[in-house]
């Protein structure tokens, strides 16, 4: 249940689930920089089995709720929220899914005008990757938003008519120090790993979610493999999701158990990438990946499909190397190209270190906590 604190800003965070995704660790890291003297913050999510991170949570400090439903379709989840909400009154709701937004917006309107808190909503992806029915949901409802956060220009390019007026483009980020205090963990993690000083280690963390676009990774592994090099080359792939199977049948099929080590879920998967050399991602779509700024924060070369919000901070030949979604030829010979020159890895390596203070999650949560107290301040007048 939400504490009732009343001399605090009470803000609840609502989310489908509480599993290692991305969006559900900008919020872990909002959890942790929070200014725990003005907001009390709770979080609900609707389903039960993606709570991989609500020890984390409540070690924050941060109430966890979960609606148990068996998906988002079930509408009693929205009762549930609507129970809530009468019951312990909060000042902000702020939901960070996208379906999700939508019921929420209606079943805070269907508050009375006393209790009916003011609603903010994050959207992480462009309208255009989101199933038709949640696409016109939110081209409906959003209109109740107080604010409307996108986590790319592209996100807020994609929305529509007033959605796209109101919303603000907020890059979101992460503990930088802490991730680059990981470097520190390299020499530990490779020999964990088996890797020696002579072998480049190419890293990833995605879940196995379509937009991660797993075959493509996987076929450019396979093309690294068969291109051959005099520098010995092996990858460690991060992950877990709904197409584990498929992930898992796909590596066995491409024989690449010698190449590819598939880790699944590893709560340390930040610890991992510490260890590797070249960081890559060959997703369909995205918003802004939490991948990406981690990356960053660790100082590694990126090899990096040219969707989403990735080309909006990322720099070919700068920072990273970019390619077409959809192209695991592309991909695989940018991996080359950073396996055979270290002066390439090396340049984009300064480049990233160098970009990664920009994706400091106070600035970002700073935003977000004066985007809550004005909300509260227009509401008091």
């Amino acid at each position: 249940m939400l504490r009732v604190v009343s001399n605090k800003t009470r803000v609840l965070w609502l989310i489908k689930g509480l599993g290692p995704g991305g969006a559900e660790h900008l919020l872990l890291g909002a959890a942790a920089t929070r200014d725990r003297d003005r907001f009390d913050v709770a979080v609900a999510y609707l389903l039960p089995w993606k709570n991989a991170l609500v020890e984390r949570f409540e070690a924050e400090g941060v109430a966890t709720t979960c609606f148990g439903v068996r998906d988002e379709r079930d509408l009693r989840w929205v009762f549930s929220l609507r129970r809530m909400l009468r019951r312990n009154p909060v000042d902000i709701v702020h939901v960070h899914s996208p379906y999700v937004a939508a019921m929420a917006r209606l079943a805070v309107r269907a508050l009375p005008k006393r209790l009916r808190p003011r609603l903010v909503c994050t959207e992480h992806n462009a309208w255009g990757t989101f199933k038709t029915p949640t696409r016109y949901l939110n081209a409906f409802t959003s209109r109740l938003d107080d604010v409307t956060i996108a986590v790319s220009r592209e996100a807020k390019e994609s929305m529509s008519g007033r959605a796209r007026q109101q919303c603000e483009v907020l890059v979101h980020g992460v503990d930088v120090d802490a991730i680059a205090e990981l470097i520190e963990e390299r020499g530990i993690v490779r020999s964990e790993l088996g890797i020696d000083v002579n072998t480049v280690l190419v890293g990833t963390v995605a879940n196995y979610h379509p937009k991660k676009d797993w075959p493509n990774v996987l076929d450019a592994a396979r093309r690294v493999a068969d291109l051959g090099s005099s520098t010995k080359v092996r990858f460690c792939l991060v992950g877990q999701g709904p197409l584990q199977g498929v992930v898992e049948k796909l590596h066995a099929d491409l024989s690449l158990e010698e190449t590819v080590t598939l880790t699944g879920h590893r709560p340390d998967a930040v610890r991992l990438m510490a260890g590797c050399d070249i960081f890559i991602l060959g997703s369909k779509y995205e918003g802004l990946p939490v991948a990406i700024m981690e990356a960053l924060a660790l100082g590694l070369p990126i090899v990096a499909t040219r969707v989403g919000g990735i080309p909006d901070v990322l720099r070919h030949e700068d920072n990273a190397l970019l390619v077409n979604a959809g192209d695991p030829g592309a991909l695989a010979n940018g991996i080359m190209s950073l396996v055979k020159d270290e002066a390439l890895r090396e340049r984009l390596s300064i480049g990233a270190k160098d970009l990664s203070a920009e994706f400091d999650i106070a600035r970002a949560q700073a935003r977000i906590e004066a985007i809550y107290s004005d909300l509260v301040e227009q509401r008091i007048h």
